[in-house]
């Protein structure tokens, strides 16, 4: 897919993250890179094969008043 020089990483590689943005929509929330990655604001993904991938969050903290 990539025709960019050096080539973007493709969508398998651990830093597929750093390949070009092709069609930005942040009006929408969401950018299709090069490898053919779609990357959503909050952090989540869905790869060329379908496969969704969360946004990588941390779990939230609860206060220990509001645990017991």
């Amino acid at each position: 897919m990539c025709q960019h020089q050096p080539r973007c990483p493709q969508w398998r590689a651990p830093d597929h993250l750093a390949a070009r943005i092709v069609a930005g929509h942040p009006e929408q929330g969401w950018s299709m890179l090069c490898n053919g990655v779609i990357v959503f604001d909050d952090g989540g993904e869905i790869l060329p094969d379908g496969r969704a991938v969360a946004p990588d969050r941390p779990a939230p903290v609860v206060p220990l008043a509001m645990a017991a």
